[in-house]
């Protein structure tokens, strides 16, 4: 099962649409969506690893953007959407712990979050419900995915003919791996908060 979600996210690739996908699945994984785009960029730069660096760029851009919605949930959707979201990731009743850490931490909450397998919507909308500085929001958002992304793409471009090989072989193995970082991630916020 999981080769064939390899399999079909290289296709994927191939497609004049590919770019509009990534960047549909960033933006709304920094808002909403569980999946983040790294089970479709790192497929796509070992696709094409000369546009490794662009597709990196795409989902940079595009999860700031997703993650600015994420913030005008915080802000203005929180008795709506934002407590039902938060609720359905199994955060709901942690979320006055991470509101404590952002009064506290928050720049670098902002920063190691983005990096991690925690969803980055928890971050996004916990900014809004805690008033973090939009100016530095953007500019840590952007900071933080931009190293996730780039790295993800800089490693499929430098070692993508290894890294094929190995995923020809195992690739149903680690996408199942990434998918149990994914879960983990989730169980791990649950557990922080």
């Amino acid at each position: 099962m999981f080769k064939r979600l390899y399999d079909w996210t290289l296709s994927l690739a191939g497609r004049p649409s590919a770019p509009y996908a990534l960047g549909a699945v960033a933006f709304a994984e920094s808002s909403f969506f569980p999946i983040p785009p790294d089970v479709v960029l790192a497929p796509m730069a070992l696709a094409k690893p000369q546009k490794a660096y662009t597709y990196a760029l795409i989902c940079t851009v595009m999860s700031v953007i997703g993650g600015l919605a994420g913030y005008a949930i915080g802000v203005y959707f929180w008795d709506t959407i934002g407590q039902w979201l938060i609720s359905v990731y199994g955060g709901k009743d942690k979320i006055d712990s991470l509101l404590a850490l952002y009064r506290e931490y928050g720049a670098l909450l902002i920063l190691i979050k983005g990096l991690t397998p925690i969803p980055f919507k928890f971050v996004t909308i916990a900014s809004g419900i805690a008033g973090y500085d939009l100016f530095w929001f953007v500019v840590l958002s952007a900071i933080t995915r931009g190293i996730r992304f780039f790295a993800v793409a800089g490693l499929m471009n430098r070692f993508g003919g290894p890294i094929s090989v190995v995923m020809d072989r195992h690739g149903g193995l680690i996408i199942a791996i990434v998918l149990a970082l994914i879960v983990g991630g989730f169980l791990l916020l649950k557990a922080l908060l």
